[in-house]
């Protein structure tokens, strides 16, 4: 992150990035997508409904970016209460379902007034992690930051800092996401793209950065809805998404402008995933 603002001239360091060749394009889709979404039926009464299904789905994909794939049914069954299968991938499709559920109870209702209300940056990651570890990770491992160890997870994004370098950028990243006037989706993509180059916990990094994100999203304002589901466009080939998070972790103006085009196209695509989730609530089929 810090090499790719560096050429920017004003003070906020993401300044830069929203205009960088590709990123105003990218914004404005993002933007259109979920105005559009905003307007369907579903949304007036049954809006719980429809995001309670997002974080199901975006649980599910977000899991099966980092190898846990499970079906959809079982993830619903989780929500319900019953218990995991006792292999490593499903206790982690209950992870990311247990750090999207925390997500969803920070997001505002739709149609609130005023900003949301969320825990400091670095409280917040450390219990998405607390969340998403719980289960198949060491006790002593969630939510702590790596002192010396390297991550055991998302290896092909170069080396990942450690000890107090790790906790200075992962400060850093807290107050660019206090202060920045940028877009939404630039700052979403950025947290996102740093939590998976920074790797701050042991494993399950993605499923936090992922969590984060779609926070992001909504907390700023993109998806007042809180049901864009960004994962269901990287889920079905987790390779082009690794490419291009291992471009953004070059810090290359190239390859920041790139993973923002990426994150855009799974909010156009996830917003997609939202209307048929809506269209399917609408229709009683899906309920909370």
């Amino acid at each position: 992150m810090a090499r790719a603002a560096a050429a920017e001239t004003g003070p906020d360091p993401l300044a830069g990035i929203a205009t960088l060749p590709g990123v105003p394009q990218a914004v404005e889709a993002a933007r259109v997508a979920c105005e559009e979404l905003r307007w369907h039926e579903a949304y007036r009464r049954r809006w719980r409904g429809v995001r309670a299904e997002a974080t199901v789905r975006s649980a599910r994909a977000s899991a099966a970016l980092d190898g846990a794939r499970v079906p959809l049914d079982v993830m619903r069954a989780m929500v319900v209460g019953a218990e995991p299968g006792g292999g490593h991938e499903h206790l982690a499709a209950l992870g990311a379902l247990r750090a999207g559920a925390r997500v969803e109870g920070l997001m505002p209702d739709l149609g609130a007034r005023g900003a949301a209300r969320v825990p400091p940056f670095g409280q917040l990651v450390a219990g998405l992690h607390s969340a998403a570890g719980a289960g198949w990770l060491a006790d002593d491992l969630l939510g702590r930051l790596r002192v010396d160890q390297a991550p055991e997870d998302l290896r092909g994004l170069g080396p990942a800092p450690t000890g107090s370098e790790l906790a200075a950028r992962l400060n850093l990243l807290g107050d660019v996401v206090r202060t920045t006037d940028a877009p939404a989706l630039v700052v979403a993509a950025v947290v996102h793209g740093e939590l998976l180059t920074l790797r701050p916990f042991a494993a399950g990094n993605g499923v936090v950065a992922r969590a984060m994100a779609r926070l992001l999203l909504t907390s700023r304002g993109l998806d007042p809805t809180g049901s864009v589901v960004p994962e269901a466009a990287w889920a079905p080939a987790a390779n082009p998404y690794l490419a291009a998070a291992a471009g953004f972790a070059t810090g290359s103006p190239e390859g920041v402008a790139r993973w923002v085009q990426v994150c855009a196209q799974g909010v156009v695509t996830g917003a997609g995933e939202a209307r048929d989730i809506a269209d399917a609530v609408l229709a009683g089929k899906l309920t909370a």
